[in-house]
């Protein structure tokens, strides 16, 4: 028995060794990298597909990478990310070619965009937004309006500040957060005239589920409507001061979602924050007033179209 005894805290202690190099291991290394694949890019560089880029990179970009003092997208402490992932910082994405993405290619941009691997191979974890299943002119728009003269994006020479991930980031880039695979099939934009396919598409592709489903961790970024609670609300959001803001429930449910909502209603809160005359929306869900009306209506009623699901979330609004 004393021997039985013996080898059992000799396997528990060699455990507990090997748990141990490996932790130190994984605090010491970096964030894993992947190959990185050549990506060929014809951009549209019109007027109108410039300014569907500045669009969607407005609400989808600025929020993480405007940076208040220079104006521009310069990069920014993340401080709406929780404290156990580390001190995190967007990056330079303006047109400079030493801090910004001046010396990238179009391809290495949208291959960041679609997988989250960096032109160095390395992986930018799920702080960053990834799109592997937004239309291929619309990923497009938005690397030309990068690319455009538009004050926000012309080079600035701001320096970056290295990100310092948490051992459990570190962890989690190794068994849970992996790459997107870049898509083989040709992704086209939404049928404009189906509003509950143009709903669907801007819903899931301006990560409006990803804020709005019960956790980011268990959200499904290739299958949004697999997402655990999927549009129910509860999760807990953290503004720039650290404060945490649960996402209501954006289900039809009639006494705990948005099933007594008129589509005027719902425009009136997504577009000027406002909910019959009270403030609607504070950080980090701003009006996107970049969005027509046909667009928000649309979003609203796919919304209509979802199963309605029971779950009261106390309004988190202070400023």
């Amino acid at each position: 028995m004393k021997k039985i005894l013996k080898v059992l805290a000799w396997a528990i202690a060699s455990l507990l060794l090997v748990i141990l190099f490996a932790g130190l291991y994984i605090y010491l290394s970096d964030i894993p990298s992947y190959q990185v694949e050549v990506v060929d890019v014809q951009l549209d560089r019109s007027p109108a597909e410039v300014e569907r880029g500045k669009k969607l990179a407005t609400m989808l970009c600025a929020s993480c990478h405007m940076d208040k003092e220079t104006g521009k997208l310069t990069g920014k402490r993340m401080l709406d990310v929780p404290t156990e992932f580390g001190e995190i910082y967007s990056q330079n994405i303006t047109q400079d070619k030493t801090n910004g993405i001046g010396s990238w290619t179009d391809g290495e941009i949208v291959f960041l965009l679609r997988t989250g691997i960096k032109k160095d191979g390395q992986y930018s974890p799920p702080y960053m937004a990834k799109l592997p299943k937004m239309a291929d002119a619309d990923i497009n728009a938005i690397v030309a309006f990068l690319r455009s003269d538009d004050p926000i994006v012309v080079a600035n020479s701001k320096a970056n500040t290295p990100s310092k991930p948490s051992l459990l980031t570190k962890f989690l880039c190794r068994v849970a957060f992996k790459p997107f695979e870049m898509p083989i099939d040709p992704i086209p934009r939404p049928d404009t005239s189906n509003l509950i396919e143009l709903g669907r598409y801007l819903a899931h592709n301006l990560d409006c589920f990803s804020c709005h489903s019960v956790d980011f961790k268990s959200n499904d970024y290739l299958e949004p409507t697999q997402s655990v609670g999927y549009f129910a609300g509860g999760n807990k959001i953290l503004d720039e001061k650290g404060r945490i803001k649960i996402a209501p429930n954006l289900t039809p449910d009639k006494e705990t979602g948005i099933g007594t909502w008129t589509q005027v209603d719902f425009i009136q809160a997504v577009k000027y924050g406002i909910k019959k005359g009270e403030q609607a929306l504070t950080y980090p869900m701003m009006p996107y007033t970049q969005l027509t009306d046909k667009e928000t209506g649309a979003i609203f009623t796919y919304l209509q179209t979802i199963s309605p699901v029971h779950n009261l979330v106390e309004r988190s609004i202070y400023n």
